[in-house]
Order: structure tokens, then C-alpha cells, then sequence
């Protein structure tokens, strides 16, 4: 099994631009930037995916992450870089752009021209489709 190199990060044996930690996650640079002081928030647990987060592991994770991606957009914004608003992403599977398989919250500071794209094929479902999604997912909940 290959090493995960978020683990290796927070173990100290690989190495990162650390810009925050605390008992629950690490936010690094990231190595391949969508735009100049592009965040990752990582738990210290290794946690592959949502899947795996559950609530024992994922309410520290989230209430850390959450902590630490404001506390990072705010400095984003007074740092000096070009920052004139912050998108948060997180990709869960590889069918969602999931490169790294340990859990990892993205805070890519935007500005207008920076060239990141978030597109897609937007459409308009009718209302009788979307109740019939909704009842779907309802029923899909844990319980």
C-alpha cells in the first residue's frame, strides 16, 4: 500500500508550507495552486473520504476545518496576496476530481480574472422531478 502523503505531512516526514495547525487538522499550500496562497485543511486522522468521516471522527474534523478555513480566508484576505473573495471545495471520489484520498478542504483565494473555472451543464428540473429526487435521498438517510 502506498504511503498517504497527507500522513506523511502531518507526521513530519514529508515536507509542507504550513500556514495553521491545531490539535485536529494541518492547512498546508498547496503544491499545485489554483491561485497564489491556495489552502488545503486536512485532519491529522487519516480519513479517506465523507464515507469514512463519521460522527465520532468527523464532528472534530468538521468544527476544525470549519474554524480553520475562516480563520484562513480572513488571513487570505489581509496577507498582501490578491484575494478578493474565498471558495471553499472539497472533492469526495475520484468520479469528483478526489486526487489525494485523505479528506482535505480547499480555500483557494478568487479575484476576478485569476482563470480558475468552475463550470458545468446547468439545467432546470421541474418541481415534480425534484420532489421525486428529494424523496430519494430522504429515504437514503441514515437513520
Amino acid at each position: 500500500m502506498e504511503a498517504c502523503v497527507f500522513c506523511e505531512i502531518v507526521a513530519g516526514r514529508a515536507v509542507a508550507s504550513v500556514v495553521y495547525g491545531d490539535d485536529d487538522v494541518l492547512a498546508i499550500l498547496d503544491l499545485h495552486p489554483a491561485t497564489p496562497g491556495h489552502v488545503l485543511v486536512i485532519p491529522r486522522a487519516h480519513v479517506a473520504g465523507l464515507a469514512e468521516a463519521g460522527d465520532a471522527v468527523g464532528g472534530p474534523i468538521w468544527r476544525a476545518a470549519r474554524r480553520a478555513a475562516r480563520r484562513v480566508a480572513a488571513a487570505l484576505r489581509a496577507s498582501g496576496l490578491r484575494c478578493e473573495g474565498v471558495r471553499l471545495s472539497l472533492a469526495d471520489g475520484e468520479a469528483a476530481g478526489q486526487e489525494v484520498f485523505h479528506l482535505h478542504l480547499h480555500v483557494v483565494p478568487r479575484f476576478a480574472g485569476d482563470g480558475v473555472v468552475v463550470g458545468a451543464e446547468w439545467r432546470s428540473r421541474s418541481r415534480a422531478r425534484l420532489d421525486q429526487d428529494a424523496a430519494l435521498i430522504r429515504a437514503a438517510l441514515p437513520r
